[in-house]
């Protein structure tokens, strides 16, 4: 009996839905492990690399929703993992930073993010590899 849904499946956007699903399930996987939730990781590794940041320019580099933005914060600052304080640059706004637990933590979760990752590509070899991330990188529009 053949597979179902033959022309869906020829599709190249549905199967990269069906490859980023998986990706992020293996990855949501690993990141509860460690007691994390994706959308708190990737504030929490945006405001590693941002930070001190502020909180509306944080939303907007990781194209959230504000008040989602707010809700993961005070998630994340209940755990001691991001502090708020007022922002140098501009006092009536607070910029945010990591806090020596919220780096601990977001190296482990980063370790545990490239396993889920490296298992997610297993099937490919290196090389591979290698050219699916260039091919990745050139339809999503991120230019790496």
């Amino acid at each position: 009996m053949p597979a179902p849904l033959p022309g869906i499946r020829t599709l190249p956007s549905w199967l990269l839905g069906r490859a980023a699903a998986r990706g992020r399930a293996l990855v949501a996987e690993a990141l509860a492990a460690e007691g994390m939730k994706m959308w708190h990781h990737v504030v929490l590794s945006a405001v590693a690399d941002l930070g001190p940041v502020a909180q509306a320019e944080l939303g907007r580099s990781i194209q959230l929703d504000p008040k989602d933005v707010v809700g993961i914060l005070n998630d994340l600052q209940s755990g001691g993992l991001v502090v708020r304080e007022p922002d140098p640059k501009d006092r009536r706004k607070n910029a945010v930073s990591l806090t020596g637990e919220g780096a601990r933590l977001l190296k482990r979760c980063e370790k545990a993010a490239r396993a889920a990752n490296d298992a997610l590509l297993a099937p490919l070899a290196a090389a591979e590899r290698d050219q699916f991330m260039s091919l990745l990188i050139r339809i999503s529009g991120t230019d790496g």
